[in-house]
């Protein structure tokens, strides 16, 4: 879910002691070369949670957000608006520290990554999908509640594979990946993802829905799983994967083939000298040169060499030699 950030325990005493502090003895100001809690930093080190922008992540998201529609269509009678936010890394501490006891948590293998994927739901989005699903009106919930009824986890179930299947083939461009479901959990605190202080990746994306809130659900990666292709999700460079797409040649095949050609015979390109011709007079002939067969044009270009001859009474020619390739 979008939330704001949250301090942890140790920042807020380490803010809270640093406003007690002696400062204001040193005349408002901070002697940081003398402060116990410094310590250096070396630009260019190799810190997880500053892998750079995910540009190719965030076009995966983007594609995600418009395919992940027609998951929600059957249920909602509607097309969906759903936008994607800037990916965002964390500890997982901070983000279950951010949303509710009460979630639809599932928990999905990528077995490419050899790591795992989250798909966080709102369970305020579930009862609006599970009750507009069955006819009712897309309308908020807001009583709290400690479980889903069977028909929302039947309906978390079809939320998920159709998620997972959108998110298979937002991936596909970047690289095949395969989702497989391993467990589904309702508190974030009993779900085994990760540790809580192992850095994720946060994909949170919004559905706009006529008459109530926004609604938001987020694909969580953990950073280590990611981390092997973190040069391919910084890269602008499309991928070189591409799908042999055998429905749209053959089609292209079928048009081409019936596109018209202009068929032409010449049998022979006599020449005469300008004096000749300007004597010639009705009757006169002129002798011609056939060489080795007459020749045969589509389209003004010489492809064929071939004989006369007749077929079914109308005059025809037999091809005998190709010219041109």
């Amino acid at each position: 879910m979008v939330s704001s950030r949250k301090l942890s325990s140790d920042e807020v005493d380490a803010l809270i002691e640093g406003l007690q502090g002696d400062d204001s003895a040193n005349g408002g100001s901070l002697d940081f070369a003398d402060s116990a809690n410094v310590r250096p930093y070396k630009f260019g080190s190799d810190e997880l949670s500053l892998l750079g922008d995910y540009y190719a992540l965030r076009l995966v998201n983007e594609r995600f957000a418009r395919q992940a529609r027609s998951v929600f269509l059957p249920m909602l009678r509607i097309l969906p608006r759903i936008s994607s936010f800037p990916p965002e890394v964390k500890t997982f501490d901070e983000y279950s520290s951010g949303i509710e006891s009460f979630m639809s948590l599932t928990s999905n293998r990528i077995e490419e990554l050899r790591g795992n994927m989250l798909c966080v739901l709102d369970p305020n989005f579930i009862s609006i999908l599970t009750n507009s699903y069955y006819g009712g009106e897309i309308e908020s919930f807001k009583e709290k509640r400690s479980e889903f009824t069977s028909t929302e986890e039947r309906l978390i179930e079809i939320v998920s594979e159709g998620l997972n299947r959108m998110l298979e083939k937002a991936w596909h461009d970047l690289m095949p990946i395969t989702l497989l479901e391993q467990s589904r959990e309702v508190n974030p605190q009993f779900a085994s993802f990760v540790d809580n202080a192992d850095m994720v990746v946060i994909c949170s994306f919004v559905v706009q829905l006529p008459g109530v809130d926004a609604a938001t659900f987020d694909i969580i990666y953990p950073l280590q799983t990611l981390k092997p292709i973190a040069s391919q999700l910084r890269s602008r460079v499309q991928s070189e994967v591409i799908d042999d797409d055998f429905t749209w040649k053959e089609k292209l095949e079928r048009i081409v083939m019936e596109v018209p050609l202009n068929v032409s015979c010449r049998l022979s390109e006599p020449t005469v000298q300008m004096n000749r011709l300007l004597q010639t007079k009705t009757g006169d002939t002129f002798p011609i040169y056939v060489g080795e067969g007459i020749e045969v044009l589509i389209e003004d270009q010489l492809v064929f060499l071939s004989e006369l001859g007749e077929l079914s009474g109308q005059a025809a020619v037999n091809l005998k030699k190709r010219l041109m390739k």
